[in-house]
């Protein structure tokens, strides 16, 4: 009855293993299943061993055996080792996706950085695109304008230069500017000599002609080309009138005759000549929002008292030492190695830069002067750079986004103006420095 109720006091080798709340010893769904069997078959064969005869229990045992040697002989993790493997190859399956995409992206950034270095090297565009793009037209916020519509300026009209032979005007300009030229006009005006910023003087206006209208012999004279000839643009220019051209113009040479892509001035041309004014007055909005205007009348007589004092005889202040024009005479290239960011201030003052000057007193100039009518204006000081320089187109460009930046409206000014005929001796001062 003990042996039937799984009592005995010795409990048999083979028997189920009893039961626990403990957690089973994790093991791999194969070992678990062999040993299943196993226990199976030992359970069957002790109670068989109960109810049959020695010599049946010897034959059940010798069957069970071998079934028992093939389930013992098999490998306890084979079920666990194909889920590994299959694990494994996943991973790198996932692992050579990841550098190939890897190897693109690095192969694309070196094309990239290949492809920027060759054309930063190749194109001088590039710096002209990042001017560009450093260019803004905002202006400051709107405001009474004081020195607006003070241009024209009665009794100063044009008029007839000689009367009867006689010169009746006094010194015009532009003139000669030849290291040693002297006019033949007599005056007793004086120029200013030193720069003007020193004197009390500042810039109202920025503006320039086509070609140069005064005249540097080997510089900037008859012998001087440009992108066409001069006379044939002379003859179809009209109203605008070229001036004389610089000699250091090379059509062979691709900085004076790549387009640029003007972003703002006005129907500009590279290989050009043009000559650059810098009206200056005393009576200018000097620091202040309204300090550049146009026409530049507007800027150079913009304070009433000021201007009152130039035709008071006991006020040292006079036109000519209250009243200056800087030139200088530039041809444009396409070539960033010419590039000045603040052309709208003033001459540039820089190595030969506005070095070898002329000086002398002169009237205001433009295609209505010429040596038959004269300008009323004068006299007043030039200072005039005798050079010929150049200057990258992007410098003119950015000067013309800073005259649009302006509270006065320059548009008028974003445009080169005709330049007037060389003045005659007779119409030119002696008083060249």
């Amino acid at each position: 009855q003990q042996r039937c109720n799984g009592l005995s006091p010795q409990t048999p080798r083979h028997s189920p293993p009893p039961q626990s709340d403990a957690a089973p010893r994790p093991t791999s769904t194969s070992s678990m299943a062999s040993d299943d069997t196993m226990e199976q078959y030992d359970y069957e064969r002790f109670r068989k061993a109960d109810t049959q005869s020695p010599a049946d229990a010897e034959q059940g045992r010798a069957a069970v055996a071998p079934a028992k040697k093939a389930v013992a002989g098999a490998p306890s993790g084979a079920g666990s080792a194909s889920g590994d493997a299959a694990i494994t190859m996943s991973a790198v399956t996932s692992l050579k996706i990841a550098l190939a995409v890897l190897t693109i992206c690095v192969l694309g950034l070196l094309i990239d950085t290949i492809y920027l270095a060759v054309t930063l090297e190749k194109d001088t565009d590039s710096d002209v695109v990042y001017v560009e793009n450093a260019l803004t037209t905002r202006g400051p916020p709107a405001g009474d304008n004081p020195c607006e519509g003070i241009y024209p300026i009665p009794g100063f009209d044009n008029f007839e230069c000689f009367q009867e032979d006689i010169v009746v005007a006094m010194e015009q300009a532009g003139a000669n500017v030849t290291k040693g030229y002297n006019g033949d006009l007599e005056t007793d005006a004086v120029p200013i000599t030193n720069p003007y910023f020193k004197e009390g003087l500042c810039p109202v206006n920025v503006h320039w002609h086509l070609g140069a209208e005064h005249y540097s012999l080997g510089e900037f004279d008859e012998t001087g080309s440009g992108p066409s000839d001069v006379n044939e643009r002379r003859r179809l220019a009209g109203e605008t009138r070229e001036g004389f051209q610089c000699t250091s113009y090379d059509a062979t040479n691709p900085i004076f005759t790549k387009p640029y892509n003007w972003q703002h001035c006005i129907e500009m041309e590279v290989g050009q000549t043009y000559e650059v004014h810098w009206p200056h007055s005393r009576a200018g909005k000097c620091g202040t929002l309204n300090q550049y205007q146009t026409p530049f009348y507007d800027g150079v007589f913009c304070q009433a008292e000021v201007v009152g004092a130039f035709f008071d005889e006991l006020d040292p202040r006079t036109t000519y030492n209250s009243i200056g024009v800087q030139a200088q005479v530039f041809v444009i290239v396409n070539d960033e190695r010419f590039y000045y960011p603040d052309l709208i201030r003033g001459m540039i003052v820089d190595g030969e830069h506005g070095m070898d000057m002329a000086k002398y007193t002169g009237s205001t100039t433009g295609t209505s002067r010429n040596n038959e009518i004269c300008s009323a204006y004068s006299p007043i000081t030039w200072q005039v750079d005798r050079k010929c320089h150049l200057v990258s187109a992007s410098t003119f460009d950015k000067m013309c986004a800073d005259m649009k930046a302006q509270r006065d409206d320059m548009s008028d000014d974003l445009y080169a103006h005709g330049s007037r005929e060389l003045v005659d001796d007779a119409l030119a001062a002696n008083n060249h420095q």
